[in-house]
């Protein structure tokens, strides 16, 4: 009976433990959503990386033309983000509510800024003001931390 009894308390010991354990290693919360502090060195600083997908194609209408664009890259982009941007073409694709895939040619803009709340709010201006200005449905953006080096 006694040593039942000390199996019982050593496997329940052995459960906690584990579980103690488990909470040790688990990755605190707010690191597991976007709000992770980065540590990149010395030579490095931590900076969030946008890349914006805006699509060429308006519902009724001609095309967003390439003069357009770039008179939303320097009116609205750079006004905004002067210290630098990437713009490239791409073709995109989705499905769509009825199963079907649409295709479209967009232009994708990646900005690397710091991540400020007034940053964060001039991308959202960007996006609506695109959106407004070209009847469009969504603007698809991304962001990931990156460590720049200087």
């Amino acid at each position: 009976m006694r040593v039942r009894l000390l199996i019982a308390v050593v496997g329940v010991s052995i459960f906690v433990a584990g579980f103690a354990a488990a909470e040790r290693l688990q990755a605190p919360v707010s690191a597991q959503g976007f709000n992770v502090v980065m540590d990149c060195g010395a030579s490095s600083a931590s900076q969030v990386r946008t890349t914006l997908y805006f699509g060429l194609s308006r519902p009724k209408g001609p095309a967003v033309s390439e003069l357009e664009w770039q008179l939303f890259l320097r009116d609205e982009v750079t006004k905004r983000f002067p210290d630098g941007l990437t713009v490239w073409e791409a073709t995109g694709q989705w499905r769509t509510s009825t199963g079907s895939i649409d295709r479209e040619q967009s232009k994708v803009l990646l900005l690397v800024h710091a991540d400020t709340p007034t940053a964060r709010q001039s991308v959202q201006v960007l996006i609506d003001s695109y959106r407004k200005a070209f009847d469009q449905q969504s603007v698809l953006w991304e962001r990931a931390r990156v460590c720049v080096e200087a």
